[in-house]
């Protein structure tokens, strides 16, 4: 809901439990008020009508306070938009007008001397506040282009406290989305990546509280999340007097967004905002359930369990063996069979065929469509895996058009992984992209794709010449543009975005994709921190999870039993990697069990609340999932202590009053012991987990 002052300078933006609230002044300078618990219109405009701070010397009276400030005039903090032109610098706006909606808010501004529009648009979507901004040159065609030089998508305004923590999810290959938590000190803290896609370094999100400290069930929590999968920066700029602003957008520096011609617009993805009175796990639950309901394409639906064949086969296959494994999945009961790399070209290692998206005729003589065929007759879906904004040397489309890469002219190409980014600005290549990755779409029955990414740009530019900006701006959208076309020519098809595991997690390619792939470790004890990490923004729904063979082949040869390896990976969509050719049957008799009882709780634990009951830094860790009458809890023990069994967990989310039936062990227990005394997990030994699922009865 949507209320406007009855001056028509205040509003106030209200979800089901908080509020958000900005103020035009006289002077045209817009101003934060307020964002927290749910407030009043009356509060709102009382709040307007306060005294302005105290002035004080070498310090701006706009600083700290501003919903958007700007490059130019008495300002001193980082700018969120800073726009030249051949003499002037700066932006100096004036109001001329507001749109309000039910749920939409847009506030209009114009620069009268570089003749350029600026709105701002904020969204509600429950609690979560969607903020935009748009830059469109009025002038006339003879008008000078404009160099945008910065182009932030929000600044968000926290209240004053003595003390924040920041939150923070880092990491690197192998090892994404760990959890850091630290007090936030005076100045700047700048996270990001200037490596031309989301990285594997940061997930786009911070979360402050206040220094007196949230829990993971309760106190204040301020969150913000990007919607973008190019380069990025988020800074965190706590000032002298305290106040403390969250600044992000497109780019990783100022060197420049983009050249603005006359008649042209530029908007910017979204930067989403979220407070929760309810701790880091109210604030992740509210980010689930945003996600789930806004941002995933039909997220309502359970993904489903995948078998793919990388770990398996690696680039050594062939139909006949593609055959063998589709056979060995369906009997674990898999629903989804993918084929990963090598299927296509010349590609018989990581040095050759990128770019050529044929089956290759020596493995697939007639192509992919009789294994699709095959798998579809056993009952599962097919899914193959491709790169499409990559490129080998030794590929034919390279031989064709080695200017189709990025590249800097007189400089050497820079190669990582023996490959080269295309040039998805460049009109040509994106048409051959659609045009190859439609007839493939078209050859075979295929259900799914997963689409990876795996390498960061370090040659960017064109040989066309300067002011192309900031490389990733048009990159990512020609990307975003080039899978909605392929999903609306093919709106059967699921994709998955992939980056060298977690390396594109980001709101920006969720909205187009179905699931991602959380990490290329599929260790699962690493597994249970990467895990927690990604959880506190995104939802079990979209994080792939495999089980692997033991010893863990990819990082470190820890053995584990499946028992743990599944329980693991069951914490999100459940897949298996491993190269069934080589288990037992009886670990194939285990691995149809655990696969049958995923599918048991995966509405639960896809499409449920999440509730982390114990984090995974040591000794036992649980999460729960809430959905309805049904709660499913996960639990994981590390290592056992001295034979003794480990506490029970609490529970959360279940009424007191009411009984609850374990349909594991056939025991009811009472809700109010479930919440106060805990669940006992009966785990002893390293390694080892278990899944509870109860009932209200």
């Amino acid at each position: 809901m949507v209320e406007v002052g009855e001056d028509g300078r205040t509003w106030l933006l209200s979800g089901p439990t908080s509020s958000y609230a900005l103020r035009l002044t006289g002077r045209d300078e817009l101003l934060h008020l307020y964002w927290g618990p749910r407030v009043t219109l009356r509060d709102a405009e009382a709040l307007a009508a306060g005294p302005p701070p105290p002035a004080r010397g070498f310090e701006s009276p706009l600083d700290g306070r501003e919903e958007y400030p700007v490059a130019g005039g008495p300002r001193f903090v980082r700018p969120a938009l800073a726009v030249r032109d051949s003499t002037v610098h700066g932006t100096e706006w004036r109001y001329t007008g507001a749109a309000v909606g039910e749920d939409e808010l847009q506030v209009h501004f114009r620069d009268p001397l570089h003749q350029l529009g600026i709105s701002l648009t904020y969204r509600l979507r429950g609690d979560v506040v969607e903020r935009s901004a748009v830059l469109v040159h009025e002038g006339g065609v003879r008008a000078p282009a404009l160099d945008v030089l910065r182009m932030d998508s929000a600044t968000w305004t926290l209240p004053v406290r003595d003390g924040w923590r920041l939150t923070q999810v880092h990491g690197r290959w192998g090892a994404e989305s760990r959890l850091a938590r630290s007090a936030l000190g005076y100045g700047e803290q700048v996270i990001g990546s200037g490596r031309g896609h989301t990285g594997h370094q940061h997930l786009p999100w911070v979360a402050l509280d206040a220094e007196e400290g949230a829990g993971e069930e309760h106190g204040e929590v301020y969150s913000c999340a990007l919607a973008w999968s190019g380069s990025w920066r988020i800074a965190v700029h706590r000032l002298p007097d305290g106040a403390v602003q969250i600044t992000g957008g497109v780019g990783h520096d100022d060197s420049g967004v983009t050249v603005l011609q006359p008649r042209t617009a530029l908007v910017t993805p979204v930067f989403a905002g979220l407070y929760s009175g309810g701790g880091f796990g109210g604030a992740s639950r509210a980010w689930h359930a945003y996600q789930r309901d806004h941002v995933i394409p039909g997220a309502e639906t359970v993904r489903p369990v995948l078998y793919n064949s990388w770990e398996a086969t690696r680039f050594d296959i062939a139909e006949e063996q593609q055959r063998t494994l589709a056979h060995r999945a369906a009997d674990l009961g898999v629903e989804l069979f993918v084929v990963d790399d090598a299927w296509f070209g010349g590609r018989v290692d990581d040095r050759t065929g990128l770019g050529d998206w044929t089956p290759n005729p020596d493995r697939f003589p007639h192509g992919l469509a009789p294994l699709a065929e095959e798998v579809h007759r056993l009952g599962m879906r097919f899914g193959i895996w491709v790169e499409p904004e990559m490129v080998n040397p030794d590929s034919d489309l390279y031989r064709a058009h080695p200017d189709w890469v990025q590249h800097q002219p007189g400089r050497a190409r820079t190669e990582f992984r023996n490959q080269l980014v295309l040039d998805l600005a460049r009109e040509d290549v994106r048409a051959h992209l659609y045009r190859q990755l439609h007839r493939l779409l078209d050859s075979a029955p295929i259900d799914y794709v997963k689409w990876d990414f795996n390498r960061s740009f370090t040659d960017a530019g064109r040989p066309a010449g300067p002011g192309a900006g900031e490389p990733s701006w048009a990159h990512v959208g020609a990307l975003y543009d080039l899978i909605d076309r392929l999903r609306a020519a093919h709106p059967a098809v699921a994709f998955e975005s992939c980056s060298g595991g977690g390396g594109r997690v980001d709101l920006g390619i969720l909205s187009r994709t179905d699931q991602v792939w959380t990490s290329d470790n599929t260790d699962p004890l690493d597994r249970l921190a990467i895990q927690h990490g990604f959880s506190q923004l995104h939802p079990a729904r979209v994080m792939a999870a495999w089980v692997t063979d033991s010893p863990n082949a990819q990082l470190n040869g820890r053995v584990s039993s499946p028992r743990f390896r599944f329980v693991s990976a069951m914490a999100g969509v459940l897949g298996i990697g491993g190269d069934l050719t080589r288990w037992s049957e009886s670990e194939r008799a285990e691995a149809r069990d655990w696969v049958a009882l995923y599918k048991e709780i995966r509405p639960t634990v896809q499409l449920g609340d999440l509730y982390r009951l114990r984090p995974p830094e040591g000794g036992l860790s649980a999460v729960q999932y809430v959905r309805g009458d049904d709660s499913v809890v996960l639990a994981w023990l590390q290592a056992q202590r001295y034979g003794e069994e480990p506490a029970p967990v609490r529970l959360r989310a279940l009424d007191p009053a009411a009984s609850y039936l374990c349909l594991d062990t056939g025991e009811t227990h009472r809700g109010a012991v479930l919440l106060h005394r805990g669940l006992r997990t009966g785990l002893r030994c390293d390694l080892d987990a278990a899944v509870f699922r109860l009932r209200r009865v």
